[in-house]
């Protein structure tokens, strides 16, 4: 007791109500998901979440080829996206930095698709790749460049382009405006000194600019996986999956199989499996950025 009332209780007793938040709404959650994943826990059947049945929800996750193809289409889904987006974010950033008056402006019109919620852009863009009623395929019609209607949600390969081209278009900016930051912070007497010795617009990117934008790059990519790796709301939105199960991705099927199939079991397995797809990610982005900072004399 006396070392609760001595100064060096004090900042542990402060951060207290935060900890009991972070154990109540993080924690025992997680602890709880992860023993269910070991049960056979069913919705409709409470007694079942008491029912330990080991790996066997791992087990049959390695024979179940819907989510093996959801898992492939996610880690396909995430590498297209987080490429696209770094290298039109990099673009609209170098294209910004060029600009001297209203950069202010531009830089938050940038920010405006980032602050639209997930579920407001997938009707959005529901509406505009609409088959019969789409802006789309209006649009199209009225150049007389198509004759039918292009069926983007309803054909398998269309639907997740349409799915794409929306991910893209909301978090773009998310690159352009920390690849923006980077080049702000350069350094000026480099690329000075890189012009006087003769070096091209091109030169001086690849050997300057790039190596330095390289762990804006990275710290990017590192939070845009995670973000997309757990893309729900704008596939539920805009296709719910179809056509077929073709755009389904991780998280619509772990949600059609614990809400609608009311296996949370399983489906809490196939979330803790999913999470080795974010962990692959992350390290991997961050092994790159401790060596970009490396190349470039920072801290490892």
């Amino acid at each position: 007791m006396s070392w609760f009332a001595s100064p060096r209780a004090i900042p542990y007793v402060l951060l207290l109500p935060a900890i009991v938040v972070i154990l109540s709404v993080v924690l025992v959650p997680l602890l709880v998901s992860f023993w269910t994943s070991f049960t056979a826990y069913n919705l409709t059947k409470p007694a079942t979440l008491f029912q330990f049945i080991g790996l066997r929800n791992y087990q049959r996750l390695l024979t179940n080829a819907d989510f093996w193809w959801a898992f492939g289409r996610t880690f396909v889904f995430v590498t297209i996206t987080l490429n696209l987006e770094m290298l039109l974010g990099l673009g609209l950033a170098l294209l910004v930095n060029k600009i001297t008056w209203g950069q202010r402006t531009l830089r938050t019109i940038m920010m405006f698709p980032m602050m639209f919620s997930p579920i407001l852009v997938g009707f959005q863009f529901k509406y505009i790749f609409n088959d019969s009623i789409g802006l789309l395929n209006n649009a199209l019609f009225d150049l007389h460049i198509i004759s039918q209607p292009i069926p983007w949600l309803v054909d398998g390969t269309l639907a997740n382009f349409s799915i794409i081209f929306a991910e893209i278009w909301m978090s773009t900016s998310v690159f352009a405006i920390l690849l923006l930051a980077g080049l702000m912070a350069l350094p000026k007497e480099p690329l000075e000194a890189a012009r006087v010795d003769g070096c091209n617009p091109l030169q001086v990117f690849q050997h300057i600019t790039l190596p330095f934008l390289m762990p804006f790059v990275y710290i990017a990519m590192t939070i845009r996986s995670l973000d997309v790796a757990r893309a729900y709301d704008m596939v539920k939105i805009m296709t719910n999956g179809g056509p077929a199960g073709r755009t389904e991705l991780l998280w619509t099927l772990m949600t059609r199989t614990g809400y609608q199939n009311s296996q949370m079991g399983m489906a809490n397995a196939m979330g803790y499996v999913s999470i080795i797809l974010s962990i692959v990610f992350t390290f991997y982005f961050y092994r790159k950025l401790v060596a970009a900072r490396t190349f470039m004399g920072g801290a490892q």
